[in-house]
């Protein structure tokens, strides 16, 4: 299978980066996954498709999905999590609270770290377990 965006950086230079910027890749991520699924599922027309999207990838949606998912992660998984939770983020969160922004930052965190880590089998199970 060719890939479609290059993943170039190895697993120990990913550990390397900070979790805000595996949360940064890991929204959009995930954003294209409820988009796509959205569109394989539905019939909806784009506007339809921005306000259902908007459940799912809310801080409180995302806060809610790592509640549930939480005992189905490795411990290295709860690692990348609470690295995420505890990242300095200096960004106020406009429509959420702070805890809910902190653990949506940490659900992030993780879609990323396993997408640019190249896990692509537990990016699966796991965006399969949000939904």
């Amino acid at each position: 299978m060719i890939e479609l965006i290059e993943r170039e950086k190895n697993e120990v230079d990913v550990n390397l980066l900070s979790p805000l910027t595996w949360a940064y890749v890991g929204d959009s991520v995930y954003e294209l996954f409820i988009r796509t699924r959205l569109i394989n599922k539905t019939k909806l027309k784009p506007h339809k498709l921005h306000i259902e999207s908007i459940k799912y990838v809310k801080a409180k949606a995302q806060a809610d999905i790592l509640k549930k998912i939480d005992v189905n992660l490795t411990e290295e998984e709860k690692d990348i999590v609470r690295r995420g939770r505890n990242a300095e983020n200096h960004h106020l969160p406009k429509n959420a609270n702070v805890e809910d922004y902190m653990y949506s930052t940490a659900f992030e965190a993780l879609i990323g770290y396993l997408y640019l880590t190249k896990k692509d089998s537990r990016l699966k199970e796991i965006l399969n377990m949000c939904v």
